[in-house]
């Protein structure tokens, strides 16, 4: 059997558009994955999903086979992460990544010995098809892709020593809690964390590696895309619905 492609990778230097899926049932994902987006990301950070729920969304998500499944977890557990990838996950992106150390753990988590830290199990796991994919570890890593997320200050002060960790695919920026950080609790579109924004896309670009961030109103999708922004959050699950129902029910007559 082949070695299952990881698109979303390839396609890390070409502009895409994704959703952040929080909705625990699949019905959401199923709906986003063939809305025509090219990637649906799976919040484990922000959401009542499990590692069961996990597994149930990439099966939905596998039905559209040009839309990318992609995972945040909810912090950077090694064990979680080793689970993540045995059940088929390819990519992660990976909250609150402040420093070095932390970037090269997780790309040691998503690798093999003797790069990494990975535990054998593939023939036994979904991931190598239940044993077969041909020399499924031999193959693995190469199609492991880890996207950072710098949420703080301390990550973009660090950010070209992050960049610069091999194994580091990409980096993506977390408005809310970067203006936390900044001091602008709340005001994730507060100038001064735009601006902050749009300086670390371009100097991740002019590094060599791919950058995105959450893009929630066109406004902020062409900030973002003009400054270089490849990968662009452009939907949340939860707040498309969210606004609907508002809409609907304040338009009603009463």
């Amino acid at each position: 059997m082949n070695f299952p492609t990881n698109h979303f990778k390839a396609k890390l230097h070409r502009l895409t558009y994704g959703t952040w899926n929080a909705i625990p049932h699949t019905y959401a994902a199923d709906i986003c994955a063939g809305a025509g987006f090219d990637w649906v990301c799976i919040d484990m950070e922000h959401a009542p999903l499990e590692l069961t729920d996990v597994l149930h969304h990439l099966q939905v998500i596998n039905g559209y086979p040009e839309v990318a499944a992609v995972v945040r977890p909810p912090d950077h557990d090694l064990a979680r992460i080793k689970r993540l990838l045995d059940m088929g996950v390819q990519s992660l992106i990976v909250p609150m990544v402040d420093t070095v150390g932390e970037a090269e753990a997780l790309v040691r988590a998503m690798r093999y010995p003797p790069k990494g830290v990975r535990g054998m199990a593939s023939s036994m796991v979904r991931a190598a098809r239940f044993g077969n994919v041909d020399n499924y570890p031999a193959q693995a890593d190469a199609e492991m892709c880890l996207i950072v997320q710098i949420e703080t200050v301390e990550g973009v002060a660090n950010l070209d020593a992050i960049v610069a960790v091999d194994g580091v695919d990409g980096v993506l920026f977390g408005p809310a809690d970067l203006a936390a950080s900044m001091g602008f609790l709340g005001e994730p579109s507060h100038p001064e964390v735009t601006a902050s924004i749009v300086a670390s896309i371009r100097r991740v670009r002019a590094l060599g590696k791919a950058a995105g961030t959450l893009a929630l109103t066109p406004e902020s999708v062409a900030t973002y895309k003009a400054a270089g922004s490849t990968i662009i959050g452009a939907a949340v699950d939860l707040m498309l619905l969210n606004a609907a129902a508002r809409e609907v029910a304040a338009g009603l007559p009463r």
